[in-house]
């Protein structure tokens, strides 16, 4: 007779799965997670595709609406208005969020002015460009959020940007009725996508001459001096010696003229 510790064994070798059966019970599990990971990644793919789609088309009608007088349909420029073959998303994001297109009149530069468009168009009409050729993009959150290094970003303003922008970035004007605007409250989205495109008279500084991360410090400077006011009174515009001292001479010798007449008065 077989004594109970054999059957016991032997019901336990019966429970047990071979090796094989463990192999394809794991293959089994992996096929199906990357089946349906598969499934998901391809719909989430072909949601984005359309909707991306969808958007270019949305900017190609704008473009034909509003652009197209000027710089062509098919994006080539003409005597009035130069080709946007190249010039990327970031270019329209910056000439039309900040108003200075559509183009009001002819003048020696385009000039900001209250924006024409919804984000939304302004997105669209980006899109439509910048698929049309490769070109600048609109920076990441990351470069613009003006979290850098503000000592480094003033010392690389002052280099490279405040002969025209002066130190504080005022402004100031150049040759031939044309002008280097403000920069107070520019958004750093704005300020970056100027840098990599060189809009109006400004040259353009690409990752060679100033990093991303040397354009993220500028932002961040010009930020600091958004925040902050100035440390000694009254800043007269912040154009510098010259409208400072022009005060002095004005007010400054007008009020001691007054002072002198009013005791000379008074004496007699």
């Amino acid at each position: 007779m077989k004594t109970s510790h054999q059957k016991t064994t032997r019901s336990r070798k019966a429970g047990r799965r071979g090796p094989l059966a463990t192999i394809a019970l794991i293959t089994i599990g992996l096929l199906s997670t990357g089946g349906v990971y598969a499934l998901f990644t391809t719909t989430a793919t072909a949601e984005t595709t359309t909707s991306s789609a969808h958007v270019v088309e949305e900017g190609s009608k704008l473009y034909a609406a509003n652009c197209a007088t000027c710089h062509g349909l098919k994006l080539e420029g003409s005597s009035e208005a130069p080709t946007l073959v190249g010039v990327g998303a970031a270019s329209v994001d910056f000439q039309v969020g900040t108003g200075r297109m559509p183009l009001a009149q002819s003048g020696p530069q385009a000039e900001k002015k209250p924006v024409q468009f919804t984000e939304e168009q302004v997105a669209a009409l980006a899109a439509f460009v910048a698929s049309q050729a490769p070109g600048p993009a609109i920076p990441e959150a990351d470069l613009v959020n003006g979290e850098g290094d503000a000592a480094l970003g003033a010392e690389l303003f002052r280099i490279n940007c405040a002969m025209c922008h002066n130190v504080a970035g005022a402004g100031g004007a150049l040759t031939e009725g044309k002008f280097a605007p403000s920069l107070a409250g520019v958004t750093g989205t704005h300020i970056y996508e100027a840098m990599v495109t060189g809009p109006q008279n400004m040259p353009v500084f690409n990752d060679l001459n100033l990093t991303p991360e040397d354009k993220a410090n500028i932002i961040t400077y010009l930020t600091y001096l958004d925040e902050n006011p100035s440390p000694g009174g009254i800043d007269l515009g912040n154009l510098g010696p010259v409208s400072e001292g022009l005060f002095i001479w004005i007010f400054g010798l007008g009020a001691i003229v007054a002072i002198t007449i009013w005791l000379t008065a008074k004496s007699n």
